[in-house]
């Protein structure tokens, strides 16, 4: 049963959820490795790398047949994503409050999927309560700008994604959130008020909210840079086209918006004081997948342009 899958991995010091974001880092781990290997006219070659692209990577330099491009769907859907983030998220640290503030228990329907899910794993204990707190709302503030984002800065042009990409996205942002609170520590059991939670504070407190804003920064930036590229100095949209974008992160790396959105992540790692096990498995996951994406999106920008600068890498400054 469920139960006592969740069981098991527990007894491994490692909760299911963990499993479930080691798996998924794996698979996509083997995308960026094999992506340009398994080609070919198979079906399976086919399927894999389908599933594999989105936006411009899959509309390019890619051969798609009739039936499998009738299962696009807009690329401007991610959006959906963020709405549900905000919600799920806003709804979270409004539970979150009413344990710290109030001595309400979580909801039962809220414990019965962090039981299942997580077991008894506790890395996190009495005197973490600020951390908790800090990173719900670093995961709402991430939430509503990007949901912003979607709707007043970026331009989407007739990019396409893969149902299943779409339906994880809708899932994967409901599994952060539970992520935050997997690992304890448990809520509820005791009143705390802000000065309370402002004698937890730590370096590390410290740390990870400059090191969140600092990417947070840079993320918005590389957006508006790309939305730039099809707008007038008015702010009005030209074109759809893909042109070689320039300026902050972008002179090093070709997708920086990755890259700070892995900060982030780490940021969160850090206020944690690197103590949330199962966040560290989230991160190894965002590493990877947002790995497979800077590489499809490198390749395009190289064989689309002659002229693309030869020494920014992909990801990761001056190494990958």
């Amino acid at each position: 049963s469920a139960s006592a899958l969740s069981r098991m991995f527990s007894g491994t010091g490692v909760c299911l959820l963990g499993a479930i974001w080691l798996v998924f880092a794996s698979v996509f781990l083997f995308c960026v490795i094999f992506h340009n290997v398994w080609t070919g006219f198979g079906i399976f070659a086919l399927l894999f790398q389908d599933f594999m692209r989105y936006g411009k990577s899959k509309q390019y330099f890619f051969q798609r047949p009739p039936w499998l491009q009738r299962m696009d769907l807009p690329k401007r859907w991610f959006a959906h994503f963020y709405v549900v983030s905000v919600i799920w998220n806003a709804l979270l640290l409004g539970i979150t409050c009413r344990c710290l503030f109030f001595g309400h228990p979580f909801p039962i329907w809220l414990q019965r999927p962090l039981s299942l899910l997580c077991g008894n794993v506790l890395h996190l204990n009495s005197g973490d309560e600020l951390s908790i707190l800090l990173v719900q709302m670093m995961l709402c503030v991430q939430a509503v700008r990007r949901l912003t984002e979607c709707f007043f800065t970026s331009v989407f042009s007739n990019g396409v994604i893969h149902p299943v990409q779409y339906c994880w996205g809708l899932v994967y942002y409901v599994l952060v959130g539970l992520t935050v609170h997997c690992e304890g520590p448990i809520l509820g059991t005791k009143l705390y008020t802000i000065r309370d939670l402002f004698s937890q504070g730590k370096w590390y407190h410290v740390a990870g909210i400059m090191l969140f804003f600092w990417a947070t920064i840079h993320h918005h930036k590389s957006h508006v840079i790309l939305a730039s590229l099809r707008k007038n100095k008015l702010g009005e949209v030209i074109n759809f086209r893909h042109s070689i974008p320039y300026g902050d992160w972008f002179e090093v790396v070709s997708c920086p918006h990755y890259l700070a959105e892995l900060l982030i992540y780490l940021a969160i790692s850090m206020t944690f004081e690197g103590r949330h096990l199962t966040w560290w498995f989230l991160v190894l996951y965002v590493l990877s997948s947002h790995a497979m994406m800077a590489i499809l999106c490198h390749e395009f920008y190289v064989k689309k342009f002659d002229t693309y600068p030869k020494k920014r890498k992909a990801f990761i400054p001056f190494i990958f």
